[in-house]
Formats: C-alpha cells, sequence, structure tokens
C-alpha cells in the first residue's frame, strides 16, 4: 500500500517539476528585466528629485498657489489639474495642467514654488523608461503582458515551492545545501533551498504587483468602493488651491499634503489626498478629505485607517508590493527580494544547461 502511495507522488512531483522548469525557462528574460527594473525604481522618487536639485524649501500653499496662476496665465487657456507630491518628502510638488488643445504638461516645484524642473513632451529620462517599462512594458498592450506575465510567476512560484518541498524530517538538510559533491547537485542544491527560504515574501510581492494590474476587476470583485459624495453644482467663484489644501490638512491632524485634484465639471468639489499619521502609504498617503469649492467647508473625511476592509486591502497593494509599507527597511527587503529572483531565475537555467550537456553528450555517443 505505502509502495503505491509513493510511486503514485513520484509522477506527480515529476510533473510539478517539468512544468515549473519549462515556464521558467519560456518566461526568463521578462522576469529578469522586471526584477531588474523593479530593483532600480525602489527609490526612483528619491533618486529623481537628488538629480533636479539638492534644494529644500519649507511648504508655501499661498506662494504654490501664486506660482500656478502664474503657470496658467504664460498659457491662455490652460488649467491646473491636479498637485501631487513627488513622493521623496513633504516638500516638492508636480503641478499638472491641461491646455486648450488637450494636451498636459507638468511643472516640479519646491515647496515655495521655486520651479526646479520643466519636462518636456518628447523628453524621455531614464528613471521615467524604467518605471514605464516596470509599469507596462510602455504601453497600453505591454500593461496587459505585464499583467500575464505576473499571474505565470505567482503560479511559477507556487510550482517551485511545492515540488522543494521536503519530506517530514528533512528541512534542515534542505535548508543548509551540501557544499561537496557534483556541482549540478549542489546548484541544485541552493536553488532549492533559496527558494525555500524567500518564496513565500517573494510571492506577496508578486500576488500585489499582478493584482493592481488588475486593480479596477478585483476592486468591483470584493466591493471596493471609490471615495465620493453626491456632486455639488458652483454658486460662483470657486476658492483656491491653498484654501483648499490648508482645511484638508487642518481636518486630518499632523498630517502632510499629497495630492489635490480640482473641481470637475458639475461637481464644485476638491478631492484632497492626505498622508495621516501611521499610514503605511508613506510616499502618497491614502486618506481622501473633500472639499467645497464654493464655501472651503470640509464635505467629507475618509481616513484609509477606518476604510471598510475591501477599500482598505486594495489601498495595502501599493505599500505593500514597493515595500513602503515597512518603511526604509520594507523597501531593502523589497530589493532583496528582487535580487533573489534575478539569482533563482540564473541559477536555474544554468542547473538546466548543466543537466543538458549530459544528455546531448550521450546522444552524440549512440550516433
Amino acid at each position: 500500500m505505502s509502495e503505491a502511495v509513493s510511486s503514485g507522488r513520484k509522477p506527480f512531483r515529476r510533473s510539478i517539476l517539468t512544468i515549473h522548469r519549462w515556464l521558467s525557462i519560456g518566461a526568463a528574460i521578462f522576469w529578469l528585466l522586471q526584477a531588474l527594473t523593479g530593483i532600480a525604481i525602489v527609490f526612483h522618487w528619491e533618486i529623481t528629485d537628488a538629480q533636479l536639485s539638492s534644494a529644500h524649501r519649507t511648504t508655501d500653499l499661498v506662494a504654490i498657489e501664486r506660482r500656478i496662476d502664474a503657470l496658467v496665465a504664460e498659457d491662455a487657456g490652460s488649467r491646473a489639474t491636479t498637485v501631487w507630491t513627488t513622493g521623496s518628502g513633504t516638500d516638492r510638488f508636480n503641478i499638472y495642467l491641461q491646455r486648450e488643445d488637450g494636451e498636459s504638461t507638468s511643472v516640479r516645484i519646491l515647496g515655495d514654488g521655486t520651479v526646479i524642473d520643466r519636462p518636456r513632451a518628447e523628453e524621455s529620462r531614464l528613471m521615467g523608461f524604467l518605471v514605464d517599462f516596470h509599469h507596462d512594458l510602455l504601453g497600453s498592450w505591454g500593461s496587459w503582458i505585464v499583467a500575464i506575465s505576473g499571474l505565470l510567476l505567482c503560479s511559477n512560484l507556487l510550482l517551485g515551492l511545492v515540488a522543494a518541498w521536503p519530506k517530514r524530517g528533512t528541512w534542515r538538510r534542505a535548508l543548509t545545501p551540501a557544499q561537496k559533491g557534483p556541482p549540478a547537485a549542489r546548484l541544485y542544491g541552493w536553488h532549492r533551498a533559496l527558494g525555500l527560504w524567500v518564496a513565500l515574501p517573494a510571492l506577496v510581492i508578486a500576488a500585489t504587483g499582478t493584482l493592481m494590474k488588475f486593480e479596477d476587476g478585483v476592486g468591483d470583485l470584493i466591493g471596493a468602493k471609490s471615495v465620493a459624495l453626491p456632486a455639488v453644482p458652483a454658486t460662483g467663484s470657486s476658492i483656491g488651491f491653498a484654501q483648499a489644501a490648508q482645511a484638508a490638512i487642518d481636518a486630518v491632524p499632523g498630517s502632510s499634503l499629497t495630492q489635490v485634484a480640482w473641481p470637475r465639471d458639475g461637481d464644485a468639489t476638491y478631492y484632497v489626498r492626505v498622508n495621516a499619521p501611521g499610514e503605511i502609504r508613506r510616499a502618497y498617503g491614502d486618506t481622501r478629505v473633500l472639499i467645497d469649492a464654493n464655501t472651503g467647508a470640509v464635505r467629507g473625511v475618509f481616513p484609509i485607517a477606518e476604510a471598510e476592509p475591501a477599500r482598505a486591502f486594495m489601498g495595502a497593494l501599493f505599500p505593500i508590493h514597493t515595500g513602503e509599507a515597512g518603511g526604509i527597511i520594507g523597501r531593502i527587503l523589497s530589493i532583496a527580494v528582487g535580487l533573489w529572483l534575478v539569482t533563482m531565475i540564473v541559477a536555474g537555467l544554468l542547473l538546466w544547461l548543466k543537466r543538458r550537456k549530459p544528455q546531448g553528450r550521450a546522444s552524440a555517443s549512440r550516433q
């Protein structure tokens, strides 16, 4: 009876190993590029800002509003749409404007409104290229490829974990690979041990990244609702950026400003995003404050800490994927996981090549 069960497990394990091997070989180059670009952009906010200027200025909302007004005046017919923090701190922002012809432009400023960068539409920069490549391969079709490859990576990590899972009583040996023996056997031992040590955190990072590629569908599936209130019609002149931003900051004590979205047609509401104390999304935060553009009154405060489970889950995907949920240490660990994936891909390919060589020699000798 036990022999029958044992013999039944071997074909299953062999099948798992075969699927794992060929999935890895087929997608190796793409996964390698995704891992390398992911490693490179973990600190892209700080790198980009450091390349532009070392200056820092205390955030002055009124001065920023004056800069916005000046930028709008430079290009007749343009209008401000959003202001975002650059992500590297609390004293640098990107102002996004829309021209009359529908084209979008952006300007990066210090906290006092000083302009430090005016990127041109045709301009391409290395860090921006790496971010776009990692997110969607530089296009909408690429976004689908990233999503599908993410699903394959998650399934392959699970297959690898199943294939490497030690028998009872052999965990110690599996987690501490042998230092002696044939090169192929030692390489396999390291490949297996590294997989057992890091596969689960790698699966978390891969799964959160993949879920973000299906964000709308997953959000609808679990019932995550966007923050919104009934539209308010405009009754006159709108309040300015500074008043709306300050009202939102005051509504959440200790918070910092991360985004302001101007009122849309038919709804006189500023949508403001702040980073509240204790949030795991440290760069952009995820607490929303809605401000009445007619009066400056706070229409609603939606702390992510008090969000319903579905919205909290969706909001946690990005900071877990990037490691920022764990602060600097978390981001460094995400780099380590990326390096692990690169190591596993290279080791797996080397192992495959080493095992093919004897087969090649054997077939040659038979001819």
